[in-house]
């Protein structure tokens, strides 16, 4: 009793439950006012909104899955596998469609694929003057535009799988006269299955919480659901009880693929390891994977880049960029930089904890601040919203209210990192500075700090960027006026704009570049 005593009265503990509760406090309200609304809302969105929208959200997010799955696997395979002229580029170009925002690759497409666009203009000419094309506002041109963005996703986690996995499994069973690819069906495949499971959850749950490609495409999804409830009828009750929906989805998704991780394990029954043996190709197959690398990266990355360089280097876009301009790029840092600074803070404490003392309250407080895993922008901002008019109304519409929503919804993303940086650093170090006689703070600034830092700007890096990209938590939560990038891109595309909106995108995407290569730098030690 006096241990548990002594733990609830350490500063450091205290702070670390208080950043549980204050992740967890909005997600319970919320579904609080959801389950206590009146039968007759419930009754209503059943009979006019929950069923499409359910279908929708779970359609988009098996057929996304479905092309990701095809995209992530054959590339990583080929550059795994295969030795061809430019390998060792198209690895690291496979990655860079990370770094464009769904709705910015949503607004291109929007161009490329819409009524009169140039890519059915040239359908015509081949086709006939009546012959139309897939629109990028239906469920086909979504899942176009969700694939190419977030297949990377799995194409990381399967290249890195590959990369590790021991040939001896695949060699026995070539010696057993099984053909090359019921070797890749039967043995590969299901080794490195928890993997491509890994990458498949994170294309779905980000499909699931996405808001700017669906908004934009104006395809009716739960997120999307969401937002229209809290703007068009403002109506906070229904808001809940669809957030709750998506929540649950998300919380589905998350379960299913543990489970399905846990029946997929396997360990390695031998010390030996031997990397993989690259097939030469032929100049017949260097040519044919280097056209297939050379479409998917150009229209996840390649044409969009293109086309915002272009538009931004244009007179219109050019007119834009001034005081004003500057300032919107002032109020996207200005954000980023809070939260992240803030999440780093907090986020210290829980990572520490679970590091040093992992009981069961402390590693508890660190999973409770994974819930914004399954907190998308619109709910995290409607859960804030909500709690804020009822306990602290002079706090809204202001920009302390939105660095909250953006710490409780992307801490996840800066303890991934934070986590590992402390546990890889033995505790035997501190032991041996505090029998030295430095207290605990000198310990932490002159041994801890110096060896965890680069975990340290890792996360606060990988927080920053996702701030900077975040749009519907800005969307409905900033203060009058205060525009950010993301802000400007959809308001730009939502009336059309394209070359005014360019700018801000481009904007967005070169930053985004640095840090992705930074963040997957280490993944490739194995090329």
């Amino acid at each position: 009793m006096t241990t548990l005593r002594q733990q609830l009265t350490s500063p450091l503990q205290l702070a670390a439950i208080a950043t549980a509760g204050l992740i967890l406090l909005p997600l319970g309200y919320v579904t609080v006012l959801a389950l206590s609304a009146d039968p007759a809302v419930w009754s209503r969105l059943w009979a006019t909104r929950i069923p499409e929208l359910l279908f929708n959200t779970i359609a988009l997010a098996g057929a996304v899955a479905a092309l990701t799955l095809l995209l992530g696997v054959s590339t990583a395979w080929l550059v795994v596998r295969f030795d061809f002229p430019g390998r060792r580029l198209w690895e690291a170009a496979l990655i860079l469609p990370l770094a464009m925002p769904t709705y910015v690759l949503a607004y291109v497409y929007t161009y490329l694929l819409g009524f009169g666009g140039p890519v059915e203009h040239l359908w015509q000419l081949w086709a006939g003057p009546q012959a139309r094309i897939v629109s990028p506002q239906s469920f086909w041109g979504t899942t176009l535009v969700m694939a190419l963005d977030t297949f990377p996703f799995v194409y990381l986690l399967t290249r890195s799988a590959l990369l590790s996995l021991n040939v001896s499994f695949e060699e026995v069973a070539r010696v057993c006269g099984v053909s090359r690819a019921m070797t890749l069906w039967r043995v590969t495949l299901p080794l490195i299955r928890p993997s491509i499971a890994a990458g498949v959850a994170l294309v779905i749950l980000y499909v699931v919480s996405d808001f700017g490609a669906v908004s934009l495409l104006r395809y009716q999804t739960l997120t999307y659901a969401v937002f229209q409830q809290m703007t068009g009828r403002s109506d906070n009750t229904a808001a809940s009880i669809l957030s709750v929906l998506l929540v649950i989805l998300a919380l589905l998704f998350l379960v299913t693929e543990r489970w399905f991780r846990q029946r997929s394990r396997f360990y390695q029954t031998t010390g030996r390891y031997r990397p993989p043996q690259r097939i030469r190709c032929s100049w017949l197959g260097a040519a044919s994977i280097t056209a297939f690398m050379s479409l998917i990266v150009a229209m996840s990355f390649g044409i969009p880049a293109y086309l915002l360089i272009t538009w931004s280097l244009s007179p219109e876009a050019q007119a834009i960029i001034d005081s004003r301009f500057f300032g919107f790029i002032w109020n996207s840092a200005l954000l980023a930089a809070a939260a992240a600074t803030v999440g780093v803070i907090i986020g210290l404490p829980l990572a520490y904890l679970a590091s040093r003392r992992p009981t069961a309250l402390n590693i508890g407080c660190l999973q409770a601040a994974y819930a914004g895993y399954v907190l998308p922008g619109p709910v995290a901002a409607l859960a804030v919203l909500v709690l804020c008019l009822k306990i602290a109304p002079v706090m809204y519409g202001t920009i302390l209210l939105l660095v909250i929503a953006y710490v409780i919804h992307f801490l996840p993303a800066g303890l991934q990192a934070l986590e590992p940086a402390l546990q890889q650093i033995t505790p035997n170090l501190e032991e041996v500075a505090r029998t030295l006689g430095l207290g605990v703070r000198e310990t932490w600034r002159r041994v801890t700090l110096p060896l965890v830092r680069n975990g340290f700007i890792v996360a606060w890096v990988l927080m920053f960027l996702q701030t900077m990209k975040e749009l519907p938590a800005t969307l409905l939560l900033r203060p009058v006026g205060f525009d950010t990038l993301a802000i400007r891109v959809w308001l730009e595309a939502s009336e059309e704009y394209f070359q005014l909106a360019a700018p801000a995108a481009l904007l967005i995407v070169l930053l985004s570049l640095p840090a992705l290569f930074l963040l997957v730098s280490k993944d490739w030690r194995a090329a």
